[in-house]
């Protein structure tokens, strides 16, 4: 009769063995608080080593020690997706951690909102740097480190998928009042999607992006109260009346906005080997919401 000690060590083995991410590395953008962080957290369960980032040391090391505690392994990298040379910074600590990335996910973000009529340079900008620069100098990164080991890898016989996951929102679907400058980045980062699919099949990267409906974050708490955050030196609001946040509930068909879980689930999909032949695909997150 097999041991005791032996037999737990093959159900521990075994556990590992059936994680779907079990050995690869996942990068995360905006992942010490909200939808990134539990997305961190889904990923980090399902067996990924995963590279925090947060502009806030405090979060991202309280999420690296949640991972931790789980018995996962994680790193952060504090510092604005925005700032010179943080893209290469990113990817490059993570592959001193954990070797070549195999997941890149770009989350990190805001709104500022303001009527066209009232729209400063300022808040366009800002929306730009944060929405579509960050996350073009992201994927370049990403694929300028990936590109050389998937040769290698087709070279060899093996075909290795990695994935890209732009995430974006339903205002860049169907628009949205007063946010002019979230919603133009946002449907330009749909076309990013879909060009960078085309460009980076070949190397075995599916590139998707998921479209978040009313998510229930600081961002979008429903509170009558004023509040702002501070984010890159610009003090910006936060919430949403309580009137608007009910309203939004009675447009979504299942009712009520979604959890960061439930947002992190839907981009999880596309981090799984079952999406390994979906590719360029723009999927909205947002229980049927269509604005």
């Amino acid at each position: 009769m097999m041991p005791s000690y032996m037999i737990k060590n093959k159900i521990k083995k075994r556990t590992i063995m059936n994680k779907p991410l079990a050995g690869k590395t996942a990068l995360i953008t905006g992942s010490g608080r909200g939808i990134g962080k539990a997305l961190a957290l889904k990923l980090s369960k399902e067996g990924a080593n995963i590279v925090i980032n947060d502009l806030d040391e405090a979060p991202a090391k309280e999420t690296v020690a949640e991972i931790e505690a789980q018995g996962g392994k994680a790193i952060a990298v504090i510092g604005s997706v925005t700032a010179n040379g943080f893209a290469d910074k990113f990817i490059n600590e993570a592959i001193t951690a954990f070797g070549t990335p195999d997941i890149l996910i770009n989350n990190a973000g805001y709104t500022w909102d303001s009527m066209i009529h009232k729209a400063s340079d300022k808040q366009f900008d800002a929306m730009y740097e944060i929405h579509l620069k960050a996350p073009f100098q992201l994927n370049r990164a990403f694929s300028q480190a990936v590109i050389p080991v998937a040769k290698a890898e087709a070279e060899a016989g093996k075909e290795v998928f990695r994935k890209i996951i732009n995430i974006s929102s339903v205002a860049g679907e169907y628009g949205n009042i007063g946010q002019v400058n979230y919603s133009s980045m946002k449907a330009a980062l749909s076309g990013m999607t879909k060009t960078l699919s085309k460009e980076l099949g070949r190397h075995k990267i599916n590139v998707n992006c998921v479209a978040f409906g009313v998510i229930e974050t600081r961002l979008t708490e429903a509170t009558n109260e004023k509040k702002t955050i501070v984010v890159d030196g610009n003090e910006v609001a936060v919430g949403i009346p309580e009137k608007v946040s009910q309203g939004f509930a009675r447009m979504i068909p299942l009712g009520r906005s979604g959890t960061p879980e439930e947002a992190a689930n839907g981009v999880y999909l596309f981090c799984t080997p079952e999406s390994n032949y979906i590719s360029g695909q723009i999927t909205v997150v947002g229980g049927g919401l269509r604005m």
